[in-house]
């Protein structure tokens, strides 16, 4: 294990990544890594000062503390804003890329696996996972929402240096499971969002915020069916009745057609009934003759 070294921490990730499939994930990452590398090199950093870590979804890297974190910051609010802005606009839907983004300052160590750990590191990473930070970008039309540490903001931002307005950030506090942590939000903030630092039930990880266009099966109930008023002469019951759906036929075959469900009283057609010794009304089932328009009663069956 090395010794804990100095860095400025990098985090981007894409938004929605695991909504896109397999080739579509393959394009994204190599955009991300190209919008990664574009603004690093406008920030005057190259590759001998920074390391890169791959996090599937997003890339991680550690800058050398002497590498100028104001032109860093410069970078990441007008240079990545600008890429995200023409590669979306010739991209499909499917393919269009949105970035959260995450400075932070602090030590890291590799241990003997290439891994980073350090506790600064960790706090970036849950920055990066907050809720508040998702919710920031769902509700803005730019597709890039950036948060730096205390510390970044403590030593740089407040500052107010060209190109990085301290105005333009804003206190928040996010929750871990690790006790709160204060953060500054680049841009608006959004309204209060539950927060607690882990993917735990009641957080929407889908990231689908209002307005998403939608495609598949379940996106809203289904509207409402209209009550129809009764018809004249009938009552509610005898209208409930009538919109029930048919019974089985005999041996619970599907009822080839209209049903005539009868529970009692006479049924009437057309101004006949039926009624009578004669006739048998079992089971909702008419047994005997059944004249129209002509009364079937008594003898004259």
């Amino acid at each position: 294990m090395t010794h804990p070294v100095s860095r400025t921490i990098l985090l981007l990730d894409i938004e929605r990544f695991s909504d896109r499939d397999d080739v579509e994930q393959a394009y994204l990452r190599r955009m991300l890594y190209d919008v990664t590398d574009r603004a690093l090199e406008t920030a005057g950093i190259d590759e001998t000062l920074r390391t890169r870590a791959d996090r599937g979804d997003s890339v991680m890297e550690l800058i050398d503390a002497n590498a100028p974190v104001t032109a860093l910051l410069r970078a990441l609010l007008t240079e990545v804003p600008v890429q995200l802005r023409a590669l979306n606009r010739m991209a499909s839907r499917s393919a269009q890329m949105r970035l959260r983004g995450v400075v932070a300052g602090g030590y890291v160590t590799v241990d003997d696996l290439d891994g980073w750990v350090g506790s600064d590191l960790n706090h970036a990473c849950r920055l990066l996972d907050a809720a508040l930070l998702r919710a920031a970008l769902r509700e803005r039309p730019d597709d890039f929402a950036l948060c730096v540490s205390d510390s970044v903001y403590q030593g740089v931002v407040r500052h107010d240096h060209p190109g990085v307005p301290a105005s333009d950030f804003h206190q928040v506090t996010v929750g871990t499971k690790n006790g709160p942590l204060t953060a500054w939000l680049h841009g608006p903030v959004p309204p209060a969002t539950e927060d607690h630092g882990e993917r735990g039930a009641g957080e929407d990880h889908g990231e689908r915020g209002a307005g998403e266009a939608p495609g598949g099966s379940g996106d809203r109930p289904a509207p409402a069916t209209p009550a129809t008023p009764a018809a004249p002469g009938t009552t509610k019951d005898t209208e409930d009745t009538r919109n029930r759906p048919a019974p089985a036929a005999h041996r619970g075959a599907p009822a080839p057609g209209p049903v005539l469900d009868v529970n009692g009283g006479s049924v009437s057609f057309g101004g006949g009934y039926v009624a009578g010794d004669q006739h048998g009304v079992s089971g909702g089932r008419v047994t005997g003759d059944v004249v129209m328009g002509s009364k079937t009663d008594g003898d004259r069956s």
